[in-house]
């Protein structure tokens, strides 16, 4: 038995012991711990997706769009951003001129602006 193969030992062993110099000096605050432990934390409390308006029509086909910017009865589009996996509609970019219904968890108040700007509407749901 000649042990020569990790005369160290395996990875990190011996980081408070033999390779305590190499820990200190290279890896500071490796070892210990601070603070208080928080039990049961919820880890998507703040889960919340965000799309800005720039990309808000990529969510549906670019035919739909063609399709009710054609029709002259006054219909909006609704795009549910929640289906596509977005929580929040925030402000960036712009809208073309085309209203269109767009429902949402949260809205930005500068997102919410310029939809109705377009004459679209903003929709909340739970």
């Amino acid at each position: 038995g000649k042990h020569r193969k990790h005369p160290g030992g395996r990875g990190n062993a011996g980081g408070n012991h033999h390779h305590r110099i190499n820990f200190d000096k290279y890896h500071p605050g490796y070892f210990g711990k601070v603070g208080m432990r928080h039990y049961h934390l919820k880890k998507n409390q703040n889960f919340c997706p965000t799309v800005n308006l720039d990309k808000l029509w990529t969510l549906v086909s670019e035919q739909t769009r063609v399709n009710y910017a054609k029709n002259q009865a006054g219909l909006a589009p609704v795009i549910d951003v929640v289906r596509s996996g977005y929580y929040k509609v925030l402000g960036k970019g712009k809208l073309p001129k085309q209203p269109v219904i767009v429902k949402a968890k949260f809205f930005s108040r500068k997102a919410e602006e310029k939809i109705k700007e377009v004459g679209g509407a903003c929709v909340l749901v739970a």
